[in-house]
Order: structure tokens, then C-alpha cells, then sequence
């Protein structure tokens, strides 16, 4: 197949007239409804299977080892042709294709392929979509979070509906489940317009990709990102095992983790406001000090329901509060030729962190127990909160 070309540098933004908000919102339900279905429910579906914890970790930890990769790849890919949509498309289509191997056989190392090749697909299309929405927006970043509230939604639904499909149903109907959700990603993946982000002459003036990574607080910004991903390991990976050995049923359990989500909802709509109150710095620090709170009061005391929830309730500032800032600052932090790359660092960075987060949890669960699990966790964030605390600059969104 023949290289496509390089977008022109001087193109102007293809934008499909006004806001294609419902469009726009019906991919980050669905993408978010799948992720919905794997964080509470991979690791469970595995251990049905008959998994160990270590090897649960390890195949929880492929996909996100391949979010190091990946996003790269196709954020260059996206930068230098400027067909993100494209690219979104056919990571679509390609994450249905080889996920749907599932079906074929459900030993270790045909489990670990499947892993991998889908999620090199899967990883390709969330940052090169993120631009096209920032695109679309056209500078209103703070509507960002009005949108990106449905990934949210769609979340909540997958927890919901599977936790009651599993307490009804057999856990083998898991990879079906999955399959009707990446269909959605596809069909909604088609329904989406195109647009490009504006070229200004200030960011064209900011040198190339490396150079804008080097400014300050940017690199801190990145390692602060792997950390507080890292802190996620044991809630991603084993945080529903935990609860159904302490005696919750699958259906308390999915609304437990609905709960976490309706936060962050809430969080999204106030964003825009937050955000022009408190520096991106400020809500960083404020997101990685309540992430250590959070995974302690997880790891000790999650037999009482009230600090459950409690804890639930913080996932309005350990994902909400925190993804909706590192949005805003990285797309304040990379020209408009270089947001794709800016976009998939932040994502490999992430899956970097959360790889090592659920290789960690997966060999010491057993070994150390949940408190300590979590306790490494609640260090991590610390550690982000520190970095972000010393080396970032004070700046609005």
C-alpha cells in the first residue's frame, strides 16, 4: 500500500459547521462503555477462567504495555498524513476484528495474543479522536468536559447492565458482551465528522515536538502521569476480587463502581468552572493527594460500606478532575501539528503506568495482601503530588 501523504502545513480546519456534539458524544459512550466492561470485569472474567493472580496481572498488564507503543505510532501517524479520522476508523474496525479471536480458544498464551493485538488497535483511536474533538471545539476547550461526560455515562451502563448480566447469566458470555459494544465503536466511528486543528502562527513559532516536550513542567507533567496510572494498578486489576471476598454480590459491586463514575460525571460538568478558579496545577495536586487517601481507604477499611463509598465518591478527582486538567494541558502545551503526539505520550505514559500498576499488584496480592497493594499505590500518588508540587508551574487553563 502506497504511504499517504503529508497533510500541507497551511490547510484550514475541515470542521463540519456547528458543534457535532451528540456525534462526538456517541463515540466516548461506547469507547467508554468497553473500557466500562474490562475494569471491573476482566480481571474477574480471567479469574473464572481459572486463572492465578499473577497471571491475571500479566494479561491485564498486556494491554496497557501495548498503550506504550501504540499510541505513538499512530500519533505520528496522525500528525504527519493529518487523517486522524481515518485512523480512527480502522483502529475501530481492527480492535473488533482481532478481539472477536477471543471466541477461539481461552488458553494462557492465546489470551496474551488477543490481548495484545486488540489493544494495539484500541490504543490507536482514543488520542487521535481526542484532537478531533479539541478540533471541533475550535479553542472552547472548557466544553471538552460536556462531552467527554458521556464516555462517563456510557461506563456507568456497562458496569450496570453486565454486573446484572453476570448474576443472572454465566460469566462465559463475557467475550459476546464485548463484541456488541466494539460494533457500537465502529458504526459510531462512522457517524463522526472530520476536522483539523487550527494553525496558529504562535504555535507554529514554538519549534518542533521535542522542543515543546522540553519546556518547563512538561516532562514533570509526563512522569506524574505514569505515577498516578501506576497508583490505578490494584483498583483496575483486583478491586472487584476484593470486594466479592469480602461478601459483596457482582450487582453491589457494579453499582459500587457506578458510583465512582456518577462522580466523575459531576466533575466534567463543573470542570469549566473549576478550571477557571484553580490553576491546572492546583487540580493536579488536589487529584494526586485525594488518589493517596483514596487507595489506603481501599485497601484497609473497604468491608465498611460507608468509607466504600466514601472512596467511590473520590473517583471524581482521581480520574475526573485529573484527566479533564492533563486534557487541557496538553493540548495548551503542543502546537496544533503536534497534538496527536502530545496526545498519545500522555496515553503512553499512562499505559506505562498502569502496566507496571498491574504487573506490581498481580505478584504482590497474594503475597503482600490488599492493604499493602494498595499502600504502594497511595506511595505512587504521593510521589506525583511531589513532582507536580516542585516542578510545575502556576498557570490557568
Amino acid at each position: 500500500m502506497a504511504p499517504l501523504p503529508a497533510q500541507p502545513a497551511s490547510v484550514a480546519p475541515v470542521s463540519a459547521g456547528p458543534l457535532p456534539y451528540w456525534r462526538l458524544s456517541s463515540f466516548y459512550l461506547f469507547y467508554f462503555a468497553l473500557l466500562g466492561s474490562t475494569a471491573p470485569y476482566l480481571a474477574l472474567y480471567f479469574h473464572h477462567l481459572g486463572f492465578s493472580s499473577a497471571r491475571i496481572g500479566e494479561l491485564v498488564a498486556i494491554p496497557m504495555l501495548m498503550r506504550c507503543i501504540a499510541p505513538n505510532l499512530w500519533g505520528w501517524l496522525g500528525d504527519y498524513t493529518g487523517r486522524r479520522l481515518t485512523i480512527v476508523r480502522f483502529g475501530a474496525v481492527c480492535t473488533l476484528l482481532t478481539f472477536s479471536l477471543i471466541l477461539f480458544d481461552k488458553s494462557y498464551a492465546w489470551l496474551a495474543m488477543v490481548m495484545a493485538l486488540h489493544a494495539f488497535f484500541w490504543h490507536a483511536v482514543l488520542p487521535q479522536f481526542e484532537v478531533i474533538t479539541l478540533a471541533h471545539l475550535q479553542g472552547q476547550t472548557s466544553r471538552y468536559s460536556q462531552i467527554r461526560l458521556w464516555g462517563s455515562v456510557g461506563f456507568i451502563l456497562a458496569v450496570v447492565a453486565l454486573g446484572r448480566l453476570f448474576e443472572g447469566f454465566s460469566l462465559d458470555l463475557y467475550p459476546q458482551a464485548l463484541l456488541v459494544i466494539l460494533l457500537g465503536i465502529v458504526a459510531s466511528s462512522w457517524w463522526v465528522p472530520n476536522a483539523q486543528p487550527v494553525l496558529s502562527a504562535a504555535r507554529l513559532g514554538a519549534g518542533g515536538f521535542f522542543r515543546q516536550l522540553t519546556r518547563p513542567g512538561v516532562l514533570a507533567f509526563y512522569v506524574s502521569v505514569g505515577l498516578m496510572q501506576l497508583s490505578h494498578g490494584p483498583y483496575y486489576t483486583f478491586l472487584t476480587l476484593h470486594l466479592e471476598s469480602l461478601g459483596y454480590s457482582r450487582g453491589i459491586i457494579g453499582l459500587l463502581w457506578s458510583v465512582g463514575v456518577v462522580a466523575e460525571v459531576l466533575m466534567f460538568m463543573a470542570m469549566s468552572r473549576m478550571l477557571k478558579r484553580f490553576t491546572v496545577r492546583q487540580v493536579l495536586l488536589a487529584s494526586f493527594l485525594l488518589a493517596a487517601l483514596r487507595w489506603v481507604l481501599l485497601g484497609s477499611f473497604a468491608e465498611y460500606l460507608a468509607v466504600l463509598l466514601v472512596a467511590q465518591l473520590m473517583h471524581a478527582a482521581t480520574f475526573g478532575s485529573f484527566h479533564a486538567a492533563a486534557i487541557h494541558f496538553v493540548q495548551r502545551s503542543f502546537g496544533p501539528q503536534q497534538q496527536g503526539q502530545g496526545q498519545a505520550l500522555y496515553a503512553a505514559l499512562a499505559g506505562t503506568g498502569g502496566a507496571l500498576g498491574a504487573l506490581y499488584s498481580g505478584y504482590s496480592w497474594n503475597l503482600l495482601g490488599p492493604g499493602w497493594t494498595f499502600s504502594i499505590a497511595s506511595i505512587a500518588a504521593l510521589a506525583a503530588a511531589v513532582i507536580t508540587g516542585s516542578r510545575m508551574k502556576e498557570e490557568r487553563a
